[in-house]
């Protein structure tokens, strides 16, 4: 395990081996097992295990523990093959930037 500093100025952990891990829809219609490769307090890079072809993966959740107690709800920021980055919403980030969002319309 290594900490280095990204482009943004943000702490990243990067994990030798990966972290197994599991992603979710929101709806639950889906899952993926993938790997975390690094992880900071905005985000992370996962690799996934098979296609996410298909996948809605505008919004989903990433599942860190097999109980599904411990996840974070995410949305998609690249791809670049079978490697993904996500960031990290907080509670009620959707809701303020569908409001700001109106209120500028």
């Amino acid at each position: 395990m290594a900490v280095k500093t990204d482009q943004r100025g943000n702490s990243r952990v990067v994990f030798e081996r990966g972290i197994p891990a599991q992603m979710m829809g929101i709806d639950g219609t889906w899952r993926r097992e993938c790997t975390m490769e690094d992880v900071s307090e905005s985000g992370a890079k996962l690799t996934i295990d098979g296609s996410v072809e298909g996948l809605h993966l505008k919004e989903f959740f990433l599942l860190l523990s097999s109980t599904g107690l411990a996840y974070r709800r995410c949305e998609l920021a690249w791809v670049n093959g079978d490697q993904i980055g996500v960031n990290f919403l907080k509670i009620g980030e959707k809701k303020k930037k569908a409001r700001s969002t109106a209120v500028g319309a």
